[in-house]
């Protein structure tokens, strides 16, 4: 397979030439790539079928109270459901369980939320810890007075994710009646008075199994997020995405091993591919000799840009020694990738559908982490309590309705209006000017550096109050008055309402916490 891109993507062959399984690592990049090709005018995939089109004569081969299809993310949400609440789970994977194509950062204040749930103890997790650092940065490459605001205590925690996973399998396993089935796909579903029934392909063949609830955690290329967030023949699962590449590497020259690098550009916006993206840096000690390095943009899923991870990665080699230059000891240990999903709510609340009967979707299936650190690892360890409790309780009580598993969600809406500040990363040469971004975000850079420390580390760690919210943007209004007008250009005034009516639902949302509370008290 390597030898196909030979000559189109000379780097990226040069570079996966020499990495252990680098066809296979190939292979999984070309088909996350046929994303691109599944979203749009075009037809919905057909996954979800009403009960009476059942074949008759099929055999059920197990029955579960719930069914995860997809075993990275998936498989902590089922591990925590099966080991606090005794629920019988039943997950396939398309690949190999417990394995992922991509590393993860947290800071240990929410690492130390798994221990303070009783599902894994802190020593345990501790364990998938590969390396601290004291502290991280971001700095964006404007012209003049570029700010490098340090903040601490944010993704300070590089993880060995297949150590977490594994800790999450051992769970499932350790109950006798849990089934994990591995190179198995999911293929379709119906949906019946009596549950779910799912249909697997494994080795060639199909099989039936059936449970009181489907959870879709496949991704951002699930079928059955593009089939419920379709309408009028257009597949819209996500409105925005970050296409994201990067290595995990030794040999790169000039790395302080104590500090992470949030997010760093070095150079105005790229425009030879399309309406132009603002490339973005990202990187992170993994041990004391292996950096993780990740190239990336914002965009609107439906924009003109070049979003292929494969046109991406040779991106990437050919601009890694303007960041981080690779000496001639430079070893990739492996390739890391993805297209992290985002999603704008146009309204008050929640409108990205993420459940139907019998059916509910977590992880980037459901697109609701942070739009602007797209940390779904962080998102799903900050609802995991939530979500598994209340799912646990549903079916218990068989509430397994759209309407009740719509109420099962990691929505929050201090992560949701981030969307909002999203769209001013996401360039376009039609109405920016090169360096756009870059002198943007530095002018907020300067306001988080003038307010606590706490405002840029809840911000980075999606933990933002409606109050420090509302004083960063009055502040940023106060000492930057040109971003109105960038405001009215970039959003116009159906965003500008759409970003007030998000401001407004977390209010409201907030209040009705407080009243909670309250009442409690």
């Amino acid at each position: 397979m390597l030898s196909e891109i030979q000559h189109s993507h000379p780097l990226v062959y040069q570079h996966f030439s020499k990495i252990q399984h680098g066809d296979f690592w190939l292979k999984r990049i070309m088909e996350l790539d046929r994303y691109w090709s599944q979203v749009g005018n075009r037809p919905a995939p057909e996954v979800i079928f009403d009960g009476s089109t059942l074949p008759k004569d099929i055999e059920i081969s197990g029955e579960f109270d719930a069914i995860y299809a997809g075993a990275t993310l998936g498989l902590l949400h089922a591990a925590a459901l099966t080991d606090l609440f005794g629920k019988r789970v039943l997950i396939i994977d398309k690949y190999t369980p417990a394995k992922t194509h991509r590393d993860w950062n947290i800071s240990l204040r929410e690492l130390q939320r798994l221990d303070t749930m009783g599902f894994l103890k802190l020593p345990e997790t501790e364990k998938a810890i590969t390396k601290t650092y004291k502290t991280g940065f971001v700095e964006f490459a404007a012209r003049t007075a570029k700010k490098r605001l340090f903040i601490d205590h944010v993704l300070d925690c590089a993880i060995d994710s297949d150590v977490i996973l594994q800790l999450a399998l051992n769970k499932v396993l350790a109950r006798k009646d849990n089934v994990v089935l591995a190179q198995t796909a999911f293929k379709r579903c119906w949906k019946t008075d009596g549950g779910v029934v799912v249909e697997v392909v494994r080795e060639g063949a199909s099989q039936f199994f059936k449970a009181k609830v489907l959870v879709d955690t496949m991704g951002v290329m699930s079928p059955i997020a593009m089939q419920l967030n379709s309408e009028n023949g257009v597949v819209r699962p996500q409105t925005h995405i970050c296409p994201t590449v990067g290595t995990l590497a030794s040999g790169l020259e000039e790395i302080d091993y104590d500090i992470g690098e949030i997010l760093v550009s070095t150079e105005p916006a790229d425009t030879s591919r399309g309406s132009g993206r603002q490339l973005i840096w990202e990187g992170f000690p993994a041990t004391d000799t292996l950096f993780t390095s990740y190239l990336f943009f914002y965009d609107r899923v439906d924009s003109d840009n070049d979003k292929s991870l494969l046109n991406l990665f040779e991106t990437y080699f050919e601009k890694l020694p303007t960041y981080k230059k690779p000496s001639d000891k430079f070893h990739i240990e492996k390739p890391v990738f993805g297209i992290i999903p985002a999603y704008h709510h146009d309204g008050f609340g929640k409108t990205r559908v993420t459940a139907d009967d019998g059916i509910v979707l977590f992880g980037d299936a459901a697109s609701l982490s942070s739009p602007l650190t797209f940390c779904g690892f962080g998102s799903m360890v900050r609802n995991l309590e939530r979500t598994t409790s209340q799912l646990a309780r549903a079916l218990s009580l068989n509430a397994t309705s759209k309407t009740d598993l719509d109420a099962i969600s990691a929505y929050e809406p201090n992560v949701a209006i981030m969307s909002n500040l999203m769209k001013f990363m996401c360039y376009d040469a039609r109405t920016d000017e090169p360096n756009f971004v870059n002198e943007l975000m530095n002018e907020v850079m300067k306001v988080l550096d003038e307010l606590p420390p706490r405002f840029r580390e809840t911000m980075f760690r999606d933990e933002m109050s409606l109050a420090d919210f509302t004083t960063l943007i009055l502040t940023v209004g106060a000492k930057y008055p040109k971003i109105f007008p960038i405001t009215y250009q970039k959003l116009g005034i159906s965003g500008s309402v759409s970003w007030l009516q998000n401001w407004a639902g977390w209010a409201v949302r907030s209040l009705s916490m407080v009243k909670s509370l309250i009442v409690a008290l």
